[in-house]
């Protein structure tokens, strides 16, 4: 039971118009999801925010740091919630540099209730595939570091598509010696075949030696 409440997605509500956050928190309340608010962009960054998939559903006119200049500090502090923007001045290119800038959605107040359900499940959604992602390449970097200094090094030419013989004579090793390497490499990865291999290169940008 404590593991699903650790990843109870939450919801983050920025806007300085206490009604406004009244509203969106118990429309969101009524649906089951868990709905922090703060009235501005300084507030949120201030606060203990718990390690869980979630959203941020943002007003673009904020009091000091406007939305769009926060959507910036997110990304500089290496915050990658996804963002839901919200606005009753908001306009075609305000939209246009929210969207190019990350944000997920661009909505307009007075906001339609099933259109901000729609876009905080799809802002979870997005979260959770993200956080999944990372956590799946902090593994396969992990298994990257179980290699030896030289499995690292034959672990470029196999995926290059050398034969061991070649392998051997690049590195200046038996083939016998290629073939146990070759065995220990795939066997810290996890990989069940070379091509299996090549796509953790890939991701680990690891690349190929020519």
């Amino acid at each position: 039971m404590a593991q699903l409440n650790e990843e109870r997605p939450v919801i983050f509500l920025i806007d300085d118009d206490p009604s406004v956050r009244e509203g969106i928190s118990d429309l969101l309340r009524s649906m089951s999801l868990t709905v922090q608010a703060f009235e501005s962009a300084q507030e949120f960054l201030d606060s203990q925010r718990p390690d869980v998939p979630g959203c941020i559903v943002l007003d673009v006119r904020l009091p000091g740091q406007s939305g769009l200049e926060f959507q910036r500090t997110l990304g500089n502090s290496n915050i990658e919630l996804p963002v839901i923007f919200i606005s009753g001045h908001g306009d075609i290119p305000m939209s246009v540099r929210a969207i190019k800038s990350g944000a997920i959605e661009f909505l307009t107040k007075p906001l339609r209730e099933q259109e901000l359900l729609d876009a905080v499940q799809a802002g979870i959604a997005y979260d959770r595939a993200r956080r999944a992602g990372a956590g799946m390449l902090a593994e396969l970097r992990e298994r990257y570091e179980s290699l030896t200094p030289r499995e690292r090094e034959l672990l470029a030419l196999v995926v290059s598509g050398r034969r061991n013989k070649q392998i051997a004579a690049d590195a200046g090793l038996s083939e016998m010696t290629v073939k146990v390497h070759r065995s220990q490499i795939m066997r810290k990865m996890r990989a069940q075949s070379v091509i299996d291999l090549v796509r953790m290169a890939d991701k680990l940008g690891v690349s190929s030696k020519a």
